[in-house]
């Protein structure tokens, strides 16, 4: 299936023409029969001789019914735009041509109706004349009179060459269904309606309706009037929704896939101005319109053609989407806009507007995993992919190598202050070195921490073999000197305090390795077990605590923790009686 608006001055022929083609009414209410123009979207489609389908979305002309008119407009790929040839341009014809040119549409068909009324030719120069300074130039046009059918084959035929030359879309592409109508159906709940411009819905989907935040799943899908399990972009489809009542869902609503989208109330986009002028000329507050949707915006410039925007309302949007700012009061179409960037940093420091505006000047609003993975330093692979680009890594987090050679730089320097004005801490704290880098994740910090060569254990972080002070190294020194002579014979608290040795200075020591640390203030060589268990393997087994003090020459003091030290490393077992025994290797 394919889908078209259509678009041109109100009582233009627009709906008489899709009459023709179609067979069908595409006004929906009575008002609009009554009136004789239309108000809301109407739909109607057909088959073309080729066997394709197309679906029309008919918009109404007036000026009073722009927004409805662009809610119809902005989803579809392709436009029939129709001037009567007996009124030629009219001023709705240049608003309607304004949005299509805001929203990039290229693709379409130019119907000069009313052609038995009066000369073609003159509606046909003055379209051209007009079409020539935008996106829809060289459309190829058509005289046509929906009363009398003069002229409908060719239009059948015209519409069927441009459908052929439109760019296919992907079916497996996350969905976003702008919703342009809403309604109840006695038996079904609640069906939305929208042209579904990428991807497939299938029934039993579960969806995101944005910005209710609720969860629906799909009951029934019907495109063309007809029920069908699944549908394939580009279509006008209806879905029947489980999940959510009728009032909580409106035109310019949307239904996503969840976790693919991002939804955002601050973007930085690229300015197309109906009329040559600089982003500061435009109005501070206009009305963005994006699919079905239309939000007050407020704009900043930034540069000569780029701003910054921000929504009443946030709305699920990518880099590369196309939207239009409006002036409602003045009846006109402000600017077009691309949409650059969805996470754009905070504009707070002097000059950051300035660096902002000069970043911008050089994107196109063309998603570039890699190109925005440089530019942001560090970012979720999911999210790059919600932005709309492709991540140029598996994630979850990505680092770009700037950013990550950067960062290795600054933990080493924090590490050497870290250890200058600590010497006998552990090793810096994870956390602190994660805050103090701004990384968003402390599995980012181990693998920055492995690039520079430092290690995480038991949440701290250090580089490089521990090493005490001067100081400290030297009353250490000066304990294993006299341990060699005693091995077991361990410094008093007297004895430490003489060396200013305490609590933290024993914890560094052990942690290089150059004491063994039983309990608090109590310490030994570090190969005290292994001397130990000699001496033990001479006593006569089992053994009493009283033997192994006396074989190891030293006091309870020291004993006690010792043999316990032993046990728990598995080199002696204490007997139910209280003795002691060695574990033999083997056995």
């Amino acid at each position: 299936m394919h889908v078209v608006a259509t678009a041109g001055h109100v009582d233009h022929g627009k709906s008489t023409l899709v009459r023709a083609l179609t067979g069908m009414e595409p006004d929906r209410w009575e008002e609009e029969h009554r009136r004789g123009l239309t108000i809301d979207l109407g739909f109607a489609w057909t088959r073309l001789p080729d066997g394709c389908s197309v679906a029309f979305v008919d918009v109404p002309g007036h000026e009073r019914f722009v927004p409805n008119m662009l809610a119809g407009v902005g989803p579809a790929p392709a436009v029939l735009f129709v001037v009567a040839a007996d009124e030629g341009w009219m001023p709705q014809s240049g608003e309607h041509l304004d949005a299509l040119h805001a929203l990039g549409v290229r693709h379409g068909l130019l119907a000069i109706t009313r052609s038995d009324l009066a000369d073609p030719e003159p509606a046909l120069r003055q379209a051209r004349d007009r079409l020539d300074a935008t996106a829809l130039k060289d459309l190829p046009a058509v005289a046509v009179s929906g009363r009398s059918g003069a002229g409908l084959a060719e239009l059948r035929s015209g519409i069927d060459r441009m459908l052929h030359e439109l760019p296919g879309t992907d079916a497996h592409a996350d969905v976003r269904l702008w919703v342009d109508r809403a309604f109840t159906v006695r038996g079904a709940g609640t069906v939305v309606t929208g042209t579904l411009q990428a991807g497939t819905l299938r029934t039993g989907d579960r969806l995101r309706l944005h910005p209710a935040g609720l969860e629906a799943s799909v009951r029934a899908l019907h495109a063309l009037g007809t029920a069908a399990s699944e549908v394939v972009a580009p279509a006008r489809v209806a879905a029947n929704l489980r999940g959510v009542d009728l009032d909580q869902v409106r035109r310019g609503d949307a239904l996503l896939t969840p976790d693919r989208w991002l939804t955002t109330d601050t973007l930085d986009v690229r300015i197309h101005p109906a009329r040559p002028c600089h982003t500061s000329e435009l109005p501070r507050e206009l009305t963005l319109h994006t699919g079905a949707a239309s939000v007050t915006a407020r704009i900043r410039p930034l540069g000569a053609d780029s701003a910054r925007l921000t929504l009443r309302q946030a709305l699920p949007l990518r880099i590369g989407d196309r939207a239009l700012l409006r002036e409602p009061g003045a009846h006109r179409v402000a600017a077009g806009l691309t949409v650059l960037d969805v996470r754009p940093p905070a504009l707070n420091r002097r000059g950051a507007a300035r660096a902002r505006a000069g970043v911008l000047a050089e994107l196109d609003g063309t998603p570039d995993g890699a190109d925005e993975l440089r530019r942001r330093g560090t970012v979720r692979a999911d999210e790059l992919a919600a932005m709309g680009a492709d991540p140029p890594g598996p994630g979850p987090w990505l680092l770009s190598e700037q950013h990550r050679a950067e960062l290795a730089e600054r933990l080493t320097d924090l590490l050497e202050r870290h250890r200058a004005e600590h010497p006998l801490a552990e090793g810096m704290a994870t956390e602190a070195a994660r805050r103090a880098l701004g990384l968003p994740d402390a599995a980012l910090l181990t693998e920055i921490a492995h690039d520079i060569g430092a290690r995480c254990d038991n949440g701290r972080l250090r580089r490089g073999d521990p090493a005490l002070p001067p100081r400290v190294a030297e009353a250490v020194e000066s304990l294993c000197s006299a341990l060699h002579e005693h091995p077991f014979q361990a410094p008093t608290a007297e004895d430490l305090a003489d060396l200013g040795i305490g609590e933290r200075e024993l914890a560094a020591a052990e942690r290089t390795g150059a004491l063994l640390r039983l309990a608090p203030g109590l310490v030994l060589l570090p190969d005290a077990e292994r001397a130990a268990v000699e001496r033990l393997a001479d006593l006569p087994e089992p053994f009493t605590l009283s033997q192994a003090k006396r074989a190891l020459d030293t006091s309870r003091r020291v004993a006690v923790p010792l043999m316990e030290l032993l046990a728990r490393r598995g080199r002696t077992r204490r007997l139910p009686d209280g003795a002691h025994q060695l574990v033999r290797s083997g056995g």
